[in-house]
C-alpha cells in the first residue's frame, strides 16, 4: 500500500493532478474560516449551540462548518446542486434541453452555462433569505447576531454569499478538469471529513464525563464499521451480462469472435442521489428564512427534522427516485444495444436491437431497485439511532455514504492512472470498480 502511494509521485501528470487537487481543497478550507462582515460571530455561535439536532446542523455538516460561522462560504455548493437538479429534471421534459443533451460536447457546454446562471439565481435567493434569517436571530437580551440590520446588510450579505458560492463552483470545476476526482463531490467530501476529528474528540469527552456509556460508544463504532463494509460491498457489486461477438475475416486476418460482458453496477448513479436528495430536504428551511413569522411553515419544517418518521420517509423516497432518474440519464440501454448491433455483438438468447435494449433495461431496473433501497435505508436508519443516543451527525448514514463513495471514486481514478503506466495499484488482486458520477 505504501509503495502504491509512493508510485503516485513518480508519475508527473498524476503528481501534478493530486497536488493541484490538494491546493484547491486547502483554498476552500481557508475560505470557510473568513467571516462575513456585519455579524457578531460570538452571538451566532451561542445561538447555534442548541441547533445541532435540526436541519441547520445537517446543512452545516455539508458546508464544512461554514454556515454556523456565517463565513463567505456559508451557502456552500448546495445552490449549484439545486440548479443541476432543476436543469436535469427540465432536460427530460423540455425539447430544447433534450436537443442540447444530444449535441455532444457543444450541448454539454450550453447546459453547463445554464446551470451556472441558475446557480447565481438560487444562491442570490438563498443568500437574501439567510440574511433575513440572521437579522432575526438573537442569543439573548442585547446579543443580536446582526448589530446593525437593514437593507445595506441584506444586500451586502447576499452579494458575499453569492460570490462565495460561485467561487466554490469554479473551484470544483477546476478540480474536475485539472485535478483528480469529481470536484463538486470532493468539496462536499472535504467539508464532512474536516469535522470528523472534532466529532471524535467530542465523543471521547462525553465518554470521560460519564454522559455516554462505553457500551453506547462501542455500539456506535461497530455500527459505523458495518455500514462502511456494507457500502463498499454494494458499491462494487456488479451484474455481468455476457456478450458474444462473431468472427470477421478481413483479408488474411480474423477479427472478433471473443466473448465479453457488460458490467452493470448496482449503484450506477453513485452518491449523486444522496446529494440531490439532501439538497431538496434543505429547501423548506430556506422558505422559513423568508417567512420567519409563518407558524404553519415552522410546524411543517419541524416534522422534517432528521430522526423523525416523516423525514425518513420523504428522504428515503427522494433517494430512490433520484437513483432511478440519474441512472436513466447516465446509462442509455437503447444506445448500447444499437452500438452492439452495429458491431455484430449480441447477448446469447436475446435478439439484437429492441429486444436487447429491453432486456438490458429490465436487468438494470432489477438491480437498481435493491441498491436504491439499500442506500435509502443506510441514509435514514442511522439518524434514528443518532436521535435515540444523541450522538454527532457526522456519524450518520448520509455523511458515511458520501465519504466512502467519493473516496472509492477518487481512488479508482488514481488506480487507473497507476495501472495505465504499468505500476501496481492499491489492489494487487482485482481492481477497484468505479461508478458513474
Amino acid at each position: 500500500m505504501l509503495e502504491s502511494f509512493g508510485n503516485i509521485f513518480k508519475i508527473k501528470e498524476l503528481r501534478q493532478r493530486v497536488l493541484f487537487t490538494l491546493m484547491i481543497l486547502v483554498i476552500y478550507r481557508i475560505g470557510g474560516h473568513i467571516p462575513t462582515p456585519g455579524i457578531d460571530t460570538g452571538a451566532l455561535a451561542e445561538f447555534f449551540s442548541t441547533a445541532g439536532s435540526t436541519l441547520f446542523g445537517l446543512y452545516d455538516l455539508f458546508v464544512g462548518g461554514a454556515f454556523y460561522k456565517a463565513t463567505i462560504f456559508a451557502m456552500g455548493i448546495m445552490p449549484y446542486i439545486s440548479a443541476s437538479i432543476i436543469i436535469q429534471l427540465m432536460g427530460s421534459v423540455v425539447p430544447f434541453l433534450q436537443r442540447l443533451q444530444k449535441e455532444g460536447e457543444e450541448g454539454r457546454r450550453k447546459i453547463t452555462q445554464y446551470t451556472r446562471y441558475g446557480t447565481v439565481a438560487i444562491a442570490a435567493i438563498q443568500g437574501f433569505g439567510t440574511a433575513v434569517f440572521l437579522e432575526s436571530l438573537s442569543a439573548g437580551p442585547g446579543m443580536a447576531v446582526v448589530p446593525e440590520p437593514g437593507m445595506g446588510f441584506k444586500l451586502f450579505t447576499t452579494l458575499t454569499f453569492t460570490a462565495g458560492t460561485i467561487f466554490i463552483m469554479w473551484l470544483g470545476e477546476q478540480i474536475t478538469e485539472r485535478g483528480i476526482g469529481n470536484g463538486i463531490s470532493l468539496i462536499i467530501f472535504i467539508g464532512i471529513i474536516a469535522r470528523f476529528p472534532q466529532a471524535i474528540f467530542d465523543e471521547f469527552r462525553e465518554l470521560m464525563a460519564g454522559r455516554r456509556g462505553l457500551f453506547t460508544e462501542l455500539l456506535l463504532v461497530v455500527m459505523m464499521i458495518g455500514v462502511v463494509m456494507a457500502i463498499i460491498m454494494v458499491t462494487r457489486a456488479q451484474r455481468k451480462i455476457p456478450v458474444q461477438y462473431p468472427k470477421k475475416v478481413v483479408g488474411r486476418k480474423v477479427y472478433g469472435g471473443q466473448a465479453t460482458h457488460i458490467p452493470l453496477s448496482v449503484n450506477t448513479a453513485g452518491v449523486i442521489p444522496i446529494i440531490f436528495a439532501q439538497s431538496i430536504m434543505f429547501a423548506p428551511q430556506t422558505l422559513v428564512s423568508f417567512f420567519p413569522t409563518t407558524e404553519w411553515l415552522h410546524t411543517f419544517v419541524s416534522y422534517l427534522n432528521p430522526g423523525s418518521a416523516v423525514y425518513g420517509i420523504v428522504y428515503g423516497t427522494i433517494i430512490v427516485f433520484f437513483a432511478f432518474f440519474y441512472t436513466a440519464i447516465v446509462f442509455n440501454p437503447v444506445d448500447l444495444a444499437d452500438n452492439m448491433k452495429k458491431n455484430g455483438g449480441y447477448i446469447p438468447g436475446i435478439r439484437p436491437g429492441k429486444r436487447t435494449s429491453e432486456y438490458i433495461d429490465r436487468v438494470l431496473t432489477r438491480i437498481t431497485l435493491p441498491g436504491a433501497f439499500f442506500f435509502a435505508v443506510v441514509a435514514v436508519l442511522p439518524y434514528m439511532l443518532i436521535s435515540k443516543f444523541n450522538v454527532q451527525y457526522y456519524f450518520g448514514g448520509t455523511s458515511i455514504l458520501i465519504v466512502v463513495g467519493v473516496a472509492l471514486d477518487t481512488l479508482q481514478q488514481v488506480e487507473s492512472h497507476l495501472v495505465m503506466r504499468h505500476y501496481d495499484g492499491f489492489m494487487k488482486r482485482g481492481r477497484i470498480r468505479g461508478r458513474s458520477m
